[in-house]
């Protein structure tokens, strides 16, 4: 199946890079461009894109408050965001993934990198630049201020266990590997996790876990 790409950024030329490198693979197709996050928020509405990528400064709106925008406006629809930003620590990358973003990568990445973002989030897979993963998510653990709910008392104990290690960044096949489980059952049990937990994809899940101290 083919994944459909917006492209948000205010350099023409930039997104004119990156239609040519997503162009280039069979497997990905750009159905549109906007120039800021107010455009963003139509283009969503007109294109429906199943991955949006983000930049996350941009005069007008910023890639935070549009990334915010859809996933309230579409819910469980919204396109899955991929949030561009030339720093790795940025504060805003934070905040975005934290209004709903599921991901985010270095402008400064390789080709294949990016792609391999796309397919990553499209996949529902969390996506975080390489070297920043504890240092954005420790933001979190500043912010966190209450212990888990109810909803996290309906995990079971074996879903608990994968919650964490899909907390930590295991991928389902390493998983699957530590739990003695089927790559098949662990997604299984990961998709049950984010349902219980009303969560959107697996980057959410590594903010909850942050956000309620159990990591």
């Amino acid at each position: 199946m083919t994944i459909r790409v917006a492209l948000v950024d205010d350099q023409a030329m930039f997104r004119a890079g990156i239609a040519m490198v997503i162009g280039s693979q069979d497997d990905l197709e750009v159905v549109g461009e906007a120039a800021d996050g107010a455009e963003a928020v139509a283009l969503v509405t007109s294109a429906r894109p199943d991955v949006v990528l983000m930049d996350v400064r941009m005069p007008r709106m910023d890639g935070v408050e549009a990334s915010r925008r859809i996933v309230a406006e579409f819910g469980d629809s919204a396109p899955k965001v991929l949030v561009l930003t030339t720093f790795d620590l940025d504060d805003l990358v934070a905040d975005a993934i934290e209004a709903g973003a599921s991901g985010f990568v270095l402008k400064e990445s390789a080709p294949e990198l990016l792609l391999a973002a796309i397919r990553a989030v499209a996949d529902g897979t969390q996506v975080v630049a390489a070297g920043a993963t504890r240092a954005v998510f420790e933001r979190f653990r500043e912010r966190a201020t209450t212990a888990p709910g109810a909803e996290y008392e309906r995990l079971t104990p074996r879903e608990r266990e994968i919650m964490l290690r899909a907390a930590q960044g295991l991928s389902n096949a390493e998983i699957a590997e530590a739990e003695f489980l089927s790559e098949a059952t662990v997604k299984t049990h990961v998709s049950r996790i984010l349902t219980k937990l009303d969560l959107r994809d697996r980057v959410q899940l590594v903010v909850y876990a942050y956000e309620h101290g159990l990591l």
